[in-house]
């Protein structure tokens, strides 16, 4: 069942996507958008391999800070980045399938404090990135 604030957080990452152009570039697609939360997957290609034949850091980074973006503007408040962080525990390689999941962990007026995994196809994972955020006043829709 969609609360107000789920069916809030779709309009709101609808119309973030509508400007994203590298989220569009990335491939993402939008799974799941409730409040405060996140679900999306892309499929890594070949223009995303380093010279080591894996993905580009910068690839899974990316899909998390999406995920991330999309999860703490979901009340409809502009919100920017503080701080992140993001470890690889496994390399992601072409054709694989990321998921990346944006979970709340705190909320205050102000800030927000969030945990996105990202996991691959075998439901491996394979990044872990920290956020948090700061919410203005500015209103998206």
């Amino acid at each position: 069942m969609n609360t107000e604030k789920d069916i809030l957080a779709k309009k709101v990452v609808e119309k973030m996507m509508q400007t994203d152009q590298f989220s569009k570039w990335l491939g993402i697609e939008i799974l799941e958008i409730k409040d405060g939360y996140s679900k999306l997957t892309m499929i890594v290609r070949k223009e995303m391999i380093n010279g080591f034949g894996t993905a580009h850091g910068g690839i899974a980074f990316s899909l998390a800070d999406s995920a991330f973006a999309f999860a703490c503007n979901s009340d409809g408040k502009m919100t920017v980045a503080l701080d992140v962080s993001i470890s690889y525990p496994k390399a992601v390689k072409e054709n694989d399938i990321l998921f990346a999941e944006a979970k709340q962990i705190n909320k205050t007026n102000r800030t927000g404090l969030y945990l996105i995994e990202i996991k691959n196809q075998h439901n491996e994972l394979v990044a872990l990135f920290k956020g948090t955020c700061y919410k203005t006043e500015k209103s998206l829709l």
